[in-house]
């Protein structure tokens, strides 16, 4: 596997998503990695990410798998167009759609792994499908159609702010 997360390439005015950016304190912060032709994150949830006692939330799952298809979209262009991930412009993505499916309860209190592979990618649509692991079970899985932000979006957020 790399050394350097995708994420840890994403600029500064790029990196305040909720789940994957590593300027939000607050966020999960998750660290997605090429593993061969798969993509892989680990994350452990935190006791208060509990939707019954000893299971996580589904909530933080949908919000992990998405954040793992953006992040993989994003590596996936890069090197579709054999492009250092820190050169400009930025391939990034957004989620036109999420489809998750929860296959068996997720338990808390382990390091759950999450493994994408890349379906398609056609112009500026990159669909990514997903596996949550716990414990070596798939516990649930997620497709994630991911759209590429425009140029003119990204220029928009970097003179906001500058201004």
């Amino acid at each position: 596997m790399e050394t350097k997360a995708f994420q840890e390439y994403y600029p500064d005015h790029l990196s305040h998503c909720y789940g994957c950016g590593t300027m939000n304190e607050h966020g999960y912060q998750i660290k997605t990695y090429w593993d061969g032709d798969e993509t892989v994150t680990r994350y452990k949830p935190r006791p208060y990410q509990t939707a019954i006692p000893g299971y996580v939330y589904g909530g933080l799952l949908a919000s992990i798998i998405d954040c793992h298809g953006t992040g993989s979209a994003s590596a996936a262009m890069y090197r579709k167009e054999n492009r250092p991930m820190d050169s400009e412009p930025s391939f990034r993505f957004l989620t036109g759609m999420l489809n998750v499916k929860y296959i068996k309860p997720t338990p808390i209190n382990t390091i759950l792994e999450l493994r994408g592979t890349i379906r398609e990618i056609k112009g500026k649509k990159v669909i990514v499908d997903v596996k949550v692991m716990a414990q070596g079970e798939i516990t649930a899985t997620g497709e994630v159609v991911t759209i590429q932000v425009p140029d003119r979006y990204i220029k928009d957020i970097i003179e906001k702010g500058n201004s």
